[in-house]
């Protein structure tokens, strides 16, 4: 049974690794890509939630799923602000929400924190282009891969990983 609160004061000894869309109006299944460091979700929320509070104001909610994370307590607190922390078998791998008060919300791909750096960077990148409507499945795996162009577009990839960019600006 996980403990029923924390409170988060530690400030991040590194810069976070977080990329999201443009603010505008996208359609797709995330709205960016956060990698964290490590799978303990206490630790690594309240420097995701203070950067995310310019975009979304107080954000009392986090849902995630079970799988990807070492027990977490069902609150934290970061910033002054109560974060109900849900956990569920059901939500889809990979991925963490983000729920504003307003109801508002961002759904990230979540990178393991294991995943070699440049297929990191690469997923990342590809989640938070404004046109990108690849699942977190394909995400992930043009991430590992690095396929070329032509292997992406005939996968059903809207994502071009970053190396066939090179020479083409």
């Amino acid at each position: 049974m996980a403990p029923p609160a924390v409170t988060a004061n530690e400030q991040p000894r590194y810069p976070l690794r977080l990329r999201l869309r443009p603010k505008a109006l996208t359609t797709g299944y995330v709205d960016g890509a956060w990698w964290p460091r490590s799978r303990d979700l206490a630790a690594e929320l309240p420097a995701l939630l203070a950067v995310l509070a310019v975009r979304l104001g107080e954000t009392p909610r986090v849902s995630y799923n079970l799988t990807e994370w070492d027990t977490a307590p069902r609150q934290i607190a970061a910033r002054g602000v109560r974060v109900r922390l849900s956990g569920f078998w059901s939500r889809p791998p990979h991925t963490v929400d983000i729920v504003a008060g307003d109801r508002r919300h961002l759904t990230l791909l979540l990178v393991p924190p294991d995943t070699e750096p440049s297929a990191a960077h690469r997923a990342m990148m590809c989640a938070a282009q404004r046109e990108n409507a690849d699942t977190v499945e394909i995400l992930l795996r043009d991430g590992v891969t690095g396929e070329s162009t032509v292997d992406a577009v005939e996968a059903g990839s809207a994502c071009i990983p970053e190396q066939t960019t090179r020479g083409a600006r």
